[in-house]
């Protein structure tokens, strides 16, 4: 068997896999100087094993992937390799503002034993159409061949072109596309986007509040950030959910409201690297232009996440 026929069936495989279950988003820890706290990232994959989430989406948005050099994001993406110990699925968020960045930080990303690659859209010169996005990722879906693809979908880039349409055009030319990490609230799209192509595509949905809605159209797999440190209600929620208990999902949907209105309040990164004090884990404060919180909000952050209730549901 010759390099190509390799590289198909591992691209076979690649697109049988699923992201399933919880995906959590995880913060990059940073000390006390700002700098990135590589011994941390242990920690937290400790964590997030022991609390049953069956993978990580590394350097997005939680983990302030645009805010770190392309040398952190590499050392970042190495320590979690080895962090993870085989036990959690790796997705490496290679998306950057510069095309040369992105392309080598993909290039990276296929020499290490990880599942997928993923760009977000560049949010300052944007794509003009979805003939430009799909040109985009195909480029740098490229410099990782034998690594799955994600396109990352968020309202934060500005980029909102229609994702099925984007599906249809990017199947025909990204040979590793998996499918989309989808961070919209808007399931008719997201309906859309698993029916398309025949439903090959894999869509894990990335809104958290917004759980039991993908659930009831279609979700397997959620990525989030709030799975950092909630993961068992979410956990029970799923299975609620896929017993038919309409009234508990509800009732555990109040703990969600409860923790979410905090981020909301103080800043999802922020207060989100605060709520890690509740498992012992200091992940630092968030880069600039990201606000660090005082000390007191810092304790407000942790009694209204403790009032959430969410730390009373444990691993099964």
């Amino acid at each position: 068997m010759d390099w190509r026929q390799s590289n198909i069936l591992k691209l076979q495989r690649l697109k049988m896999n699923k992201l399933t279950g919880l995906i959590a988003a995880p913060h990059t820890p940073f000390d006390k100087n700002g700098d990135v706290n590589l011994p941390v990232i242990d920690q937290l994959a400790e964590l997030l094993i022991k609390q049953g989430v069956k993978g990580v989406y590394i350097c997005g948005t939680t983990g302030e992937g645009l805010n770190c050099s392309v040398a952190e994001r590499k050392a970042i993406a190495e320590r979690w390799v080895t962090a993870a110990q085989d036990k959690l699925s790796i997705t490496v968020h290679t998306g950057a503002l510069s095309i040369a960045d992105s392309l080598e930080l993909t290039k990276h990303a296929e020499t290490l034993d990880i599942f997928a690659t993923s760009i977000i859209a560049p949010c300052f010169f944007k794509p003009g159409s979805v003939d430009d996005l799909v040109n985009y990722c195909a480029t740098i879906a490229a410099a990782a061949p034998s690594k799955a693809f994600y396109y990352y979908h968020s309202g934060m880039t500005g980029v909102m072109f229609d994702m099925e349409q984007f599906l249809i055009k990017a199947d025909k030319v990204i040979p590793n596309l998996a499918g989309i990490k989808f961070n919209h609230v808007d399931l008719y799209e997201f309906q859309r986007c698993k029916r398309v192509c025949g439903g090959k595509f894999d869509i894990p949905f990335g809104v958290d509040e917004f759980l039991p809605g993908g659930l009831a159209v279609g979700a397997i797999g959620a990525v989030g950030s709030t799975y950092n440190y909630a993961a068992p209600l979410y956990l029970d929620i799923i299975n609620a959910f896929n017993r038919g208990d309409q009234d508990l999902v509800t009732a555990l949907m109040d703990k969600v409201i409860g923790l979410i209105r905090p981020l909301v309040q103080f800043g999802g990164v922020a207060a989100g690297k605060a709520a890690m004090q509740l498992h012992g884990i200091d992940v630092g404060d968030p880069r600039l232009p990201i606000r660090a919180l005082s000390e007191q909000e810092k304790q407000d952050v942790v009694a209204q996440m403790q009032a959430a209730g969410f730390m009373d549901h444990q691993p099964a």
